[in-house]
């Protein structure tokens, strides 16, 4: 299948690895210009890197100047970051949400925002924001994840409604177990907690998945460049899971 995508140029965020990495990957095989943005440099060649810390609130224009900097306008923005500390809802501080609100919710709305009237002028644009499946069933431990990423579910959902008319799509993908570092580190943290080892918090997490494996990034990253493209006009205001079948919800 043709996805109609080449010449369009796209905005990756967290774009050094996992899946942010898989997906500027994705999205290039398929022709698309890609520009990536992490905190440190990567390692791409065909890409325009830029270098942003999105906790400082002076990232999104210094990344928005960037782009405009290289003469493209995005089609296609992809919202992600890295995800936060683990942490019970009994005692996750005031201070601790705000620590991570500024780059999980405020700096991906700024860089959305202000691509938005481009898109909306040439009757084109993929907004997606890479969220978690705790949005839907939250995952314990995981309390700020759970509710910043909600509160960025529900922007999405509602700002799709006012943007569907004019061809720019926005929707989420909520991965489950993909195979990333930040897995990885995830059953560390786990395993340190449970006293058990980081091989049998793996393996027990693999059972609970009825695809009884991990997710593959490419997988995950494929399904971001069909949202892109010109073929997936009809899908917007959606939180698509991307989980083996692990999340137990219609």
């Amino acid at each position: 299948m043709d996805l109609q995508l080449d010449g369009k140029t796209a905005l990756v965020l967290g774009a050094s690895k996992g899946l942010g990495r898989a997906i500027a990957e994705s999205l290039a095989n398929e022709g698309v210009d890609v520009i990536t943005v992490a905190r440190s440099a990567a390692t791409y060649e065909s890409f325009h890197h830029i270098i942003a810390d999105l906790d400082d609130p002076a990232a999104p224009a210094a990344i928005l100047a960037a782009v405009s900097a290289t003469g493209r306008s995005p089609d296609i923005v992809v919202l992600n970051s890295g995800g936060p500390p683990t942490g019970s809802a009994a005692e996750t501080t005031p201070e601790q949400f705000a620590g991570v609100f500024g780059r999980m919710f405020n700096a991906q709305l700024a860089i959305a925002q202000a691509c938005l009237p481009a898109m909306r002028a040439q009757g084109f644009g993929r907004i997606m924001a890479i969220a978690s499946t705790s949005v839907i069933t939250p995952i314990p431990g995981l309390v700020l994840s759970n509710a910043v990423r909600a509160m960025l579910a529900s922007w999405c959902k509602t700002l799709a409604g006012e943007v569907a008319a004019d061809g720019v799509t926005v929707n989420m993908l909520l991965p489950g177990q993909i195979a990333t570092d930040r897995l990885t580190s995830l059953h560390g943290m786990m395993a340190q907690a449970s006293g058990q080892t980081a091989e049998d918090v793996r393996a027990r997490s693999v059972a609970a998945i009825p695809a009884r494996r991990l997710g593959r990034p490419e997988e995950f990253g494929d399904i971001a460049a069909f949202l892109a493209s010109p073929r997936a006009a009809f899908i917007t205001g959606c939180a698509i899971k991307v989980d083996g079948g692990q999340t137990a919800t219609l």
